[in-house]
């Protein structure tokens, strides 16, 4: 009770102080001209240039994926290492540097989800005029697997035949204790352009040192992270928390036991708010960690996507789906 009075105190101390101040989100600009897709970006309707990479195979694609990368990471370094795979099975693979990410404008600042997800909109529009009559998927990792959440209960028209959910971000506020909560209420007033690491002791979001080596070299993937930035990184894990009740279209979410980014809970709370579906499978990987595409069983795991591509009603060949029921009944049992 006491500890309540206290956080209780300080939050209205803080709004009555810091009235003023709130985080900073860089949202698109006005509407200047219709997208466009060039050689090397995508051209939002506001005139900026989102930098995407492109992974062809040699014939004509028989899916195409578009690829959401995660928190602080970008496109090519989220999707170069599992890309020779899908462009093997005829995957076309595109990926793009979300608003404050990469090479894309705004570095380090919130887009707002309102962007994020208006921007993918655009994106996918131009994939599927791209290529006409070819299968449009969309998958998320972390971060982007909220976007993909978001966006397909804002926009369920989009010519999108499934989303992939690698690792989904709902790690919201629903997960925070009472005391991060607050913190982050007050922080995010306080010291919004504060500046803190990302990284944590002890744990890796992948078992493959050469990705995590890469990762901390490469100038355009962030280390340190705004304290707005993570406000709005919260805000749309909410959101896709909340859009998980009215999310609908085929899926396969995909998960990894090791994964200490996104814990069990907020995974078991997503799946347990959506709709039972039968176009949704669920996979659990016993050996997988947060960057399930990058890990060095990462094999099974795309092997799993392909053939779910190619028959999204049969058993995933990993057996990985069987391990997910195995998992959520145990989980279930375990709490009665």
């Amino acid at each position: 009770m006491r500890r309540r009075q206290v956080l209780a105190g300080a939050a209205t101390a803080s709004s009555l102080l810091l009235g003023g101040c709130v985080p900073v989100v860089m949202p698109a600009g006005p509407e200047v001209g219709s997208p466009v897709l060039s050689t090397r970006s995508f051209t939002m309707s506001d005139g900026r240039e989102l930098p995407y990479s492109a992974w062809l195979p040699e014939r004509a694609p028989r899916f195409v994926i578009l690829g959401l990368h995660g928190f602080g990471d970008y496109s090519r370094n989220a999707f170069d290492i599992p890309a020779p795979a899908f462009t093997s099975h005829g995957v076309a693979l595109y990926a793009y540097d979300q608003r404050g990410f990469g090479a894309a404008p705004n570095r380090g600042l919130w887009p707002g989800v309102p962007t994020l997800v208006a921007d993918c909109t655009a994106v996918v529009a131009l994939l599927a005029a791209r290529h006409p009559g070819v299968p449009v998927f969309v998958l998320g990792e972390s971060m982007g697997a909220a976007v993909a959440l978001v966006l397909a209960t804002r926009h369920p028209a989009l010519p999108v035949v499934g989303y992939i959910l690698s690792a989904p971000g709902v790690r919201g506020r629903a997960s925070m204790g009472e005391v991060s909560r607050t913190a982050l209420e007050i922080a995010s007033r306080l010291i919004p352009a504060v500046g803190f690491s990302g990284a944590a002791p002890g744990f890796s979001p992948s078992d493959n040192e050469d990705a995590m080596r890469r990762w901390s070299r490469d100038p355009l993937t962030a280390k340190e992270f705004r304290v707005d930035l993570v406000y709005g990184l919260v805000d749309l894990m909410d959101q896709a928390l909340d859009a998980a009740t009215r999310f609908a279209p085929r899926a396969l979410v995909l998960y990894g036991a090791k994964d200490r980014i996104v814990p069990p809970d907020p995974l078991r709370r997503l799946l347990a708010t959506m709709p039972a579906s039968p176009d949704r499978r669920v996979a659990y990987y016993r050996e997988g960690h947060h960057l399930l595409l990058r890990d060095r069983g990462r094999a099974v795991v795309i092997g799993d996507i392909l053939a779910w591509l190619d028959q999204p009603g049969a058993p995933l060949p990993s057996g990985a789906d069987q391990a997910a029921e195995a998992w959520l009944a145990a989980e279930g049992d375990a709490r009665r």
